[in-house]
C-alpha cells in the first residue's frame, strides 16, 4: 500500500515537473535580479537607517524565495538524493539561512546579531546588515555559477565566450565605479568614460589610471577595483568554473575547453583539476605576499589604524600577483611626500618615502614574478605533489613550457636590469648605494614587463632606456599568466624559428622535442597581429593627441605599448589624453589582455578546406 502511494505521488509530481521547473527558473531569475539591485543600492548609495530596515524586509522575502525554490527542486526531482548530493553546498547554506530566519520569526531573536553584540563590535546592527548582504552575495554567486553552466547548451566558440566574459566584467565594473558611494568628495559620480577606462585597466590588469586611485575612490571603490583585478587576472569564467566544481555534478566540455585555453593546459581532461590547484596556489601566494608586505612597510609610514595597514597590504599583494599595477599611493612606489595635511597615511610634517623601501620593492617584485610565470608553471614549480616528486626523482626536468617560462623570465629580467642600471646610473647613484641601485634596477625591470608599479620617474628617463622598456612591455609575461604582451614563449619560438631558417634547419628542436609547425605559425600570427595593431593605434594617437603641447611622440608610443602589454606604466600623459585617445587606449588594454589571436579566432568564421594542393609558387622575399 505504501509503495503504491509513493509511486502515485511520484507520478503526480512528474506530471507537473516541467511546468514547476519552468516557473521556478523564472522566479529565481527575477529574485536574483532584485537581489543584485538591492545589493548595489545598499552599498552604492548613502542610506539612512530607516532605508536599510526597508531593505532588510525585502531581503527576508528574497531569502524565502531562494529557500522555496530549492525545496521545489528537491520535491520535483526524479532522483532526490542524487540531486541533494550534487547540490550539497547550496542546500546546506540555504538550510542555515532558513534556520536563522525561522528562529527570528518564531522567537523574535536574530541569533547572529546577538552573537555580534556579545563581542566588541560598536554597531552590531551595521555588522549584522553586512553579514546578511554577504550571505546574499554568496547566493547571487551560486545563481550566476549555475547560469554559467548553460553556455554548453549554445553553439558559441570558447574564444568568443572568453572575450565576452571580459566585456561583461568591464561593464559591471564601470557601473560599480560610477556609483556615488565609490567616489570621495565629489558632487557627481565618476564620468562614464573615466569609469570605463578604470574598469578596463583593472579588469585587463593594466594599471593605467586617469585619477589618483588612493585619493579619488572610497573604500568601496577600492574594493571594486580589487575584485576587478582578481577576476580579470584569473578570468571570470575560470572563477565560475571553479565554483561550479563545488556546486554541481561536473563541468561541461566547453567550460573545460575555455579553461584549457586560459591556463595553456596541454591536457583537456585535467584542466579543471589544474584550475583548482592554480586558484588555491594563487590565494596562498597572495596571502603570503600580504603578510610579507605588511611587515615591509617602513616605520615612517604611519597608517590610521591596523585595518588600513592590512587592507593596503592585501591590495598591493593582489595587484602585484595579478600584475594589475594599481597602487593606493599617489605616484605608485615612487611616492615621496612631505605632508602638510592629514591624509590616509600621513600627518602634517611627516615624510612619506616609498622610493627607498627596498624590502617592500623586493617583496612586490617577487610576487610580480610569480604572477608572470603562468599558471601551469606555478602549479608545476610550487605544487606540493610536484615538489615531492622532484625530491624522489631529482633527475626529472621541468616540462619544456615551464623551462621556457623560467629561462625567458630570468633572461628578460637581466636584460632590463642591466639596461636600467647602466643607462640610468647617474640618477640611480644620486641618492642610492650600489646595492640599492641594483635593487631599483631589478624592480623596474621586473615591473616593466607587465606589472605597472614604478619606483623611478619614467618621465625623466633617457630615450634609450624607454626603448628598452617598450621592448620588454611588448614581449610581456609568460603564456597562461595574468600578464599581457605577445608572451615570452612566443618571442622564444620566433627567435628559434628565425635562427633555424637562417641556418637552413628543417625542424626546430628543443630538448630533443620538435616544435610543431602549428606552434610556429601561431607565434608568427600573434606577432603580426600585435605589430600591425600597435602601428595602427600609434598612427591614430598621433592624429588625435599630438596637438596637445604636453604630449610628445615617444611618451605616446610608450603609453600605447604599455596599454597593449597591460604593463600600466606611463610617462605621465594618461590624464592628458583626449576622449578619443582614451578610447584607443581602452581598446588596446582589452586586446592586450584577451590576446590578439584569441580575438581573431573569435571573430573568424570556419574555413572550408579540401584535401587537395595547388602547385607551389615562388615569391621573392627579403
Amino acid at each position: 500500500m505504501g509503495s503504491n502511494t509513493n509511486d502515485f505521488i511520484n507520478q503526480w509530481l512528474l506530471k507537473y515537473q516541467l511546468s514547476v521547473f519552468k516557473y521556478e527558473r523564472i522566479a529565481s531569475f527575477i529574485n536574483t535580479v532584485v537581489a543584485v539591485v538591492i545589493l548595489i543600492y545598499n552599498y552604492g548609495f548613502y542610506l539612512l537607517e530607516d532605508d536599510i530596515r526597508i531593505l532588510l524586509s525585502i531581503l527576508d522575502v528574497i531569502f524565502f524565495v531562494y529557500c522555496i525554490s530549492y525545496l521545489l527542486r528537491i520535491i520535483f526531482s526524479s532522483h532526490r538524493f542524487k540531486f541533494f548530493k550534487s547540490t550539497f553546498v547550496e542546500g546546506t547554506f540555504l538550510l542555515y539561512i532558513a534556520f536563522n530566519g525561522l528562529f527570528h520569526y518564531f522567537f523574535g531573536v536574530r541569533l547572529i546579531e546577538e552573537f555580534l553584540k556579545s563581542f566588541w563590535f560598536e554597531n552590531s546592527f551595521l555588522q549584522y546588515v553586512n553579514y546578511l548582504f554577504f550571505c546574499l552575495f554568496i547566493l547571487i554567486c551560486i545563481e550566476i555559477t549555475k547560469s554559467s553552466s548553460a553556455i554548453s547548451e549554445y553553439k558559441i566558440k570558447p574564444s568568443t565566450t572568453f572575450i565576452f566574459s571580459f566585456i561583461l566584467l568591464i561593464l559591471l565594473g564601470t557601473f560599480g565605479l560610477m556609483l556615488p558611494a565609490c567616489s570621495v568628495g565629489v558632487d557627481e559620480s565618476m564620468s562614464f568614460l573615466d569609469a570605463l577606462f578604470t574598469s578596463v585597466s583593472a579588469s585587463c590588469v593594466t594599471g593605467l589610471a586617469v585619477v589618483d586611485t588612493g585619493q579619488f575612490f572610497t573604500f568601496k571603490g577600492k574594493i571594486v577595483i580589487l575584485l576587478l583585478a582578481q577576476l580579470g587576472g584569473i578570468g571570470i569564467v575560470s572563477f565560475a568554473t571553479f565554483f561550479a566544481t563545488f556546486l554541481s555534478k561536473g563541468v561541461s566540455l566547453k567550460h573545460k575547453t575555455i579553461i584549457q585555453d586560459v591556463l595553456s593546459s596541454e591536457d583537456l581532461s585535467s584542466a579543471t583539476g589544474l584550475l583548482r590547484k592554480v586558484i588555491f596556489l594563487t590565494l596562498l601566494i597572495e596571502a603570503l605576499g600580504s603578510i610579507l608586505i605588511f611587515f615591509s612597510w617602513d616605520s615612517n609610514l604611519v597608517f590610521n589604524n591596523l585595518f588600513q595597514k592590512i587592507f593596503y597590504s592585501i591590495f598591493h599583494s593582489i595587484s602585484a600577483f595579478c600584475n594589475a599595477g594599481f597602487s593606493l599611493f599617489p605616484d605608485s612606489l615612487n611616492t615621496y611626500i612631505v605632508s602638510d595635511e592629514t591624509t590616509e597615511f600621513s600627518t602634517p610634517g611627516m615624510v612619506v618615502d616609498l622610493r627607498h623601501m627596498y624590502g617592500l620593492h623586493l617583496v612586490i617584485g617577487f610576487i610580480i614574478i610569480f604572477g608572470s610565470f603562468g599558471f601551469t608553471t606555478i602549479e608545476e614549480i610550487f605544487s606540493p605533489q610536484k615538489i615531492a616528486d622532484r625530491f624522489r626523482n631529482p633527475w626529472k626536468k621541468f616540462s619544456i613550457g615551464t623551462s621556457i617560462s623560467l629561462y625567458s623570465t630570468v633572461i628578460l629580467i637581466l636584460i632590463g636590469m642591466i639596461a636600467v642600471f647602466f643607462l640610468e646610473i647617474d640618477e640611480l647613484r644620486e641618492d642610492r648605494t650600489l646595492f640599492e641601485s641594483l635593487v631599483a634596477s631589478f624592480f623596474q625591470s621586473v615591473t616593466t614587463r607587465t606589472a605597472g608599479f614604478n619606483s623611478m620617474d619614467f618621465g625623466s628617463m633617457k630615450p634609450s632606456t624607454i626603448i628598452v622598456m617598450i621592448f620588454l612591455m611588448f614581449i610581456g609575461a609568460a603564456p597562461g599568466s595574468t600578464g599581457g604582451g605577445i608572451k615570452s614563449s612566443t618571442f622564444y619560438v620566433l627567435l628559434l624559428s628565425s635562427i633555424g631558417i637562417i641556418r637552413g634547419q628543417e625542424r626546430i628542436v628543443v630538448r630533443k622535442r620538435t616544435i610543431s609547425d602549428d606552434n610556429i605559425k601561431r607565434s608568427y600570427s600573434i606577432f603580426m597581429f600585435a605589430a600591425i595593431y600597435n602601428l595602427l593605434a600609434i598612427f591614430v594617437l598621433t592624429i588625435t593627441e599630438l596637438d596637445n603641447p604636453n604630449i610628445d611622440i615617444l611618451p605616446l608610443v610608450f603609453e600605447q605599448i604599455s596599454a597593449f602589454g597591460t604593463a600600466g606604466l606611463s610617462m605621465g600623459i594618461t590624464g592628458e589624453l583626449s576622449s578619443f585617445g582614451k578610447v584607443v587606449i581602452i581598446l588596446s588594454m582589452y586586446i592586450g589582455r584577451v590576446g590578439t589571436l584569441t580575438l581573431a579566432l573569435a571573430l573568424s568564421s570556419t574555413v572550408q578546406t579540401n584535401k587537395f594542393q595547388y602547385p607551389e609558387a615562388h615569391v621573392m622575399v627579403g
